[in-house]
């Protein structure tokens, strides 16, 4: 099978794996509270799941710098495949409350570090030349899954049970595994950066490349990357205001049927997600480029501000429009974001993803907290202006930084984009 034939395969895995992640998000927070019958317990335990990412984020680098990639992909798969089996086993009681948090520290953890071991082989695995397309690929069958995972958790809860959702997520985990063992372990080698550099400078240069600080040491060298990952922490932010305030509008629209909102609005963001990737993927074969930098920063201020539009209480044809725009602009930016990480050094590469995927959560989880506090005094639209709205003023300066840096390469003047680009104009490997 071609190196595309397997990447096919391993996103076919990921995305049965993000259904199973997808339903039992549903599955798990309502077991939590009809367990527990606490409503805080639920918050707890969403804030162990993302407390765990954001500390997985932090080592996630070292961990790939140490080891093989498909390894860690491997383990990091089957070790949450283990923990939801383990929940089905253990029996009700008090036990159970604590293998509950136990699995949600588990699933954060092992989540992130799989997706920062992913996101950051994908040049290995099909060319730096094919990373546009295969991070394409990528978001394109995860938003698939949510959608089904969703939509599917009406069904399989309530029908099944809770055993079987469980089941249904462990058996999801073990297809993407095996997923990652159709794959041939990517030729690289993790310790020649770190010799490359001991020899060159044998002190201070080799500290330096090492961890989470080598990572924000490229991050701020690369004109407006380090800019890039502040905004995406800023959008993780607003992504949590969303989602906090989907269902409160919902239930103030119909408080009959609350979800239909919320169901409504989610199946069309998916299917602009899913059309936007469908694009990309056709432009990237055709021209063999990138989705550039540019892409991000614009991508991000049209979905704030589509987010923002959605709680303005527009017709419904109009939502749904807003909806599919969101989705496509969403579905854009990640790929862009991604596809600029990927182009740093390959032993900065799953540092800088792991720094990242910290940012990311620290944003999604402090945002879930203030959201959730202010969505008591004021209205969903407002706190989901002010949440997108920072969004948008930080991707103007991000902008108008971007166009800086190339004004400046226009006109001769040194910068690190100046040596070598890629076909998008964002550095070079």
């Amino acid at each position: 099978m071609t190196g595309d034939g397997r990447y096919r395969v391993l996103v076919a895995g990921y995305s049965v794996s993000s259904y199973g992640t997808f339903l039992n998000m549903v599955a798990l927070n309502l077991f939590v509270y009809a367990t527990t019958g606490s409503a805080l317990a639920m918050g707890l335990f969403m804030a162990v799941r993302l407390g765990a990412g954001f500390l997985a984020g932090t080592v996630a680098g070292r961990l790939l710098a140490r080891y093989a990639v498909k390894p860690v992909m491997l383990w990091s798969t089957v070790a949450q495949a283990l923990v939801m089996l383990l929940l089905v086993v253990t029996p009700d009681g008090g036990l159970r409350t604590g293998v509950l948090f136990a699995v949600s520290a588990a699933v954060g953890a092992c989540g992130t570090v799989f997706m920062v071991a992913l996101r950051s082989s994908v040049p290995d695995l099909v060319g730096a030349d094919r990373r546009s397309w295969a991070n394409s690929l990528m978001v394109g069958g995860r938003s698939l899954a949510m959608v089904a995972g969703f939509a599917s958790s009406g069904v399989v809860v309530p029908w099944l049970g809770f055993t079987a959702a469980f089941l249904v997520d462990a058996a999801s985990f073990l297809v993407c595994a095996a997923a990652v063992g159709w794959l041939p372990a990517p030729e690289r080698d993790t310790t020649k950066g770190a010799r490359s550099a001991a020899e060159k400078s044998p002190g201070r240069e080799h500290r330096r490349g090492e961890g989470v600080f080598g990572a924000a040491t490229a991050l701020t060298a690369a004109p407006a990357l380090g800019l890039m990952v502040l905004l995406r922490g800023v959008d993780a932010l607003g992504s949590s205001s969303h989602n906090a305030a989907l269902p409160v509008y919902s239930s103030a629209l119909d408080p009959d049927d609350p979800a239909a909102f919320v169901s409504r609005f989610w199946l069309f963001w998916a299917l602009g997600n899913v059309l936007a990737q469908q694009v990309i993927q056709r432009w990237a074969r055709r021209t063999g480029r990138s989705v550039g930098a540019l892409g991000f920063g614009l991508g991000t201020t049209v979905m704030s501000s589509a987010f923002i539009l959605g709680f303005a209480g527009f017709p419904v044809a109009v939502t749904i429009g807003v909806a599919l725009v969101a989705g496509a602009a969403d579905g854009l930016t990640e790929v862009s974001y991604t596809s600029h990480l990927q182009t740093l050094p390959e032993t900065l590469r799953g540092h800088a993803f792991g720094l990242s995927a910290t940012v990311e959560n620290l944003g999604f989880g402090l945002g879930m907290i203030a959201v959730s506090a202010a969505l008591e005094r004021f209205s969903a639209l407002t706190v989901v202006a002010w949440s997108h709205g920072v969004a948008v003023v930080v991707a103007g300066v991000y902008l108008l930084r971007l166009y800086a840096v190339r004004g400046a390469d226009a006109e001769g003047a040194p910068s690190a984009y100046s040596e070598r680009r890629d076909d998008a104009g964002v550095p070079g490997r």
